[in-house]
């Protein structure tokens, strides 16, 4: 399951899954079971702009931060997106 950082943001890592690289750019935040059930999930546009496809258990304010995050990282994130993926930006 690869990591966009080995970090937390606001509490959770900021992953994608090899079976969802059929799907444009996007990103999953979970705690450290790295389980899709409860975590949310973030398509990325070309801008660095995400729309919120699930919360899972996140709240509207670690919600924003992260959000906040991939808008500040989405072109260092989308070279990792990259090497496993052909699939572009949400949107495109």
């Amino acid at each position: 399951m690869p990591k966009y950082y080995s970090f937390m943001v606001c509490g959770y890592y900021l992953y994608f899954t090899s079976h969802c690289i059929v799907e444009t750019m996007h990103v999953h935040a979970s705690d450290k079971k790295l389980t899709e059930a409860g975590s949310a999930k973030f398509f990325v546009m070309s801008n660095g702009d995400t729309t919120v496809e699930a919360k899972g258990i996140l709240n509207d304010r670690e919600i924003s931060k992260i959000r906040g995050f991939i808008k500040q990282n989405y072109k260092e994130m989308y070279m990792t997106w990259l090497t496993y993926s052909d699939k572009g930006f949400y949107g495109e």
